[in-house]
């Protein structure tokens, strides 16, 4: 099946709809609904709700700790190419950036190195990560890299151009537990005025990607939109939207979505629809209440201090010691801490806001009265 249908049958007037007339009495009604419906999520990210923020933080608190415990994940994106085809105007791997910076696809060796550097520090979760140029970095590059990913970790995922559903199932083939794909926003005209150029300019077939991973054998799927591209309050409801109809086609999958919010940018674009750190908030909440059964993953792009702010609201799975540049690890850089190697710098995907040690992260996770997580579990349930 498609979700293309159902996008289709929510124009953004019938969406914008949903936000019509909303009263302080439906809010009330909608904090406390046992299972909310797409009107009630519109109720919740309204303005009207605003002022009821630390209602729906404890009711978002309480349905966390059910479905998930006081836990948080942790895992280290590993970026092995910077190169890409595709022109998306608010990405600094963009083809046409204007960026002088190195660009370099990692060797199985580097890749080793890589995967050792983070053994190192702890970590026994990695997310593969590519720029969007199948040509350059063929399937068969990113499966020997996931294969090698295998050896050091138990859990291996990846954020990659979009794929059909014979790659994905390559990938499951050489031990692939998750993929990772932002629909970068769902309003069609948008996707098309910021992608101007590569494979990822075709709208429909990114849109069913992650449906085709699932089908392929993905345990874990992640999906998100790129928050300021557009209205969140429109994009927020296709997402949550694409994440119910995730559930019932994909029921095999764990879901879970990711956050990333537009922060720096390259000089060509400028934010259209920026994001607050209260928007932000609501948006979670939001979908906490929405998807209480749903993974919440929280990346280096926002600050240490808002970050740790996060976690009771729903957070399951954080990033920590990040790098968004190939070799960031071992090869081009002494881990975390920022120095460069000797050489020409490497071209990252975006500047990294919370620049902590993993060890930093986990201290914070624990102030929080969370316990860190480093080790998948559910591995010990399927025999892998």
């Amino acid at each position: 099946m498609s979700f293309l249908p159902m996008m289709e049958a929510w124009p953004r007037p019938r969406v914008e709809a949903l936000y019509a007339g909303i009263t302080p009495e439906e809010v009330d009604a909608a904090l406390y609904r046992e299972r909310r419906s797409l009107r009630d999520l519109a109720v919740l990210l309204s303005p009207v709700a605003r002022t009821r923020l630390e209602d729906m933080a404890r009711e978002a608190h309480q349905l966390t700790r059910r479905h998930f415990g006081r836990t948080v994940s942790l895992y280290a994106p590993l970026y092995i190419s910077n190169l890409c085809a595709a022109d998306c105007l608010y990405c600094g791997f963009a083809a046409h950036s204007g960026s002088r910076e190195k660009r370099t696809t990692l060797t199985p060796e580097q890749i080793r190195r890589e995967c050792a550097a983070l053994q190192a520090m702890g970590y026994q979760s990695v997310l593969l990560l590519t720029g969007d140029a199948p040509r350059a970095v063929p399937l068969n590059h990113i499966a020997d890299a996931v294969g090698i990913a295998r050896e050091f970790f138990p859990s291996v995922a990846v954020e990659i151009y979009a794929l059909d559903t014979a790659g994905y199932r390559t990938l499951c083939n050489r031990g692939l537990e998750g993929v990772t794909l932002y629909m970068e926003t769902y309003d069609r005209e948008t996707y098309a005025r910021v992608h101007q150029g590569g494979d990822k300019t075709n709208y429909d077939f990114r849109l069913d990607a992650i449906e085709r991973a699932g089908e392929a054998g993905a345990r874990r799927l992640s999906i998100g939109a790129l928050l300021g591209l557009f209205d969140w309050r429109i994009d927020v409801l296709w997402l949550a939207m694409h994440a119910r109809w995730l559930q019932k086609q994909c029921w095999r999958s764990a879901l879970s979505i990711s956050f990333p919010r537009l922060r720096h940018t390259p000089p060509r674009f400028i934010i259209p629809c920026p994001v607050s750190d209260t928007d932000l908030v609501q948006i979670m909440l939001g979908l906490r209440l929405f998807l209480p059964e749903v993974g919440f993953n929280l990346s280096t792009r926002e600050t240490p201090a808002f970050r740790d702010r996060l976690i009771p609201l729903g957070i399951t799975a954080m990033s920590a010691g990040s790098s968004t540049r190939p070799g960031g690890y071992a090869t081009h850089r002494a881990g975390f801490t920022g120095h460069s190697r000797p050489g020409a710098p490497v071209l990252e995907q975006f500047e990294i806001d919370d620049r902590r040690s993993p060890a930093e992260v986990v201290a914070a996770i624990r102030r929080a009265g969370y316990d860190p997580v480093w080790k998948d579990f559910d591995r010990a349930f399927d025999n892998n």
